[in-house]
């Protein structure tokens, strides 16, 4: 394989994107098939950095052209990367300049009811993050409803297991052989 692959996960948050991601890897590793695992809401956790300031983008942006370059330098190819917004148009040039301009992308946008989203938020927040989380879940799932590109495959998350969704994303980016 020459070419970079990337396959990302988005959601409103209480999904599912960081459970997913990790079943899609235990699939992945259980089929032999090498990939490196990114959770991009962690690549640009810095403080002062209010939503919209430009250096959250920037920071996250460099963390993921080191940590890729990392793994590609050890011959990685395939990255599952989990991130709210990482399926939105504006996202795709910081894979560009991480990846190679030949990445392959692959968009999943993983979606749920507001009462499935407040259902998993409420049973995951243990501090005082709850009430902001159900806010910001909310209006990204409107965002990404409105902004996601029309290539992106939507999967609906409510009322289904872990593995069945893993198996609804795999198929779509095809990684692993099926008898």
């Amino acid at each position: 394989m020459d070419h970079a692959e990337a396959l990302l996960i988005g959601g409103r948050a209480g999904v599912g994107k960081t459970t997913v991601g990790w079943e899609v890897s235990a699939r992945l590793r259980a089929a032999e098939v090498a990939h490196a695992v990114i959770d991009g809401d962690f690549m640009a956790q810095v403080h002062p950095a209010p939503d919209g300031d430009p250096h959250r983008a920037a920071i996250g942006e460099a963390n993921l052209t080191a940590v890729w370059g990392n793994y590609a330098a050890l011959g990685y190819r395939r990255l599952v990367y989990t991130n709210t917004v990482s399926v939105l148009d504006e996202t795709a040039g910081q894979f560009w300049r991480a990846m190679g301009a030949d990445v392959r992308i692959v968009r999943v946008l993983l979606t749920a009811s507001d009462e499935t989203a407040a259902a998993r938020l409420n049973g995951r927040e243990i501090g005082g993050e709850l009430e902001r989380e159900l806010a910001n879940s909310g209006r990204k799932a409107r965002l990404l409803d409105d902004r996601a590109p029309v290539d992106t495959i939507r999967v609906v998350t409510d009322g289904r297991s872990v593995e069945d969704i893993a198996e609804d994303v795999l198929a779509a980016i095809g990684w692993v052989n099926r008898p």
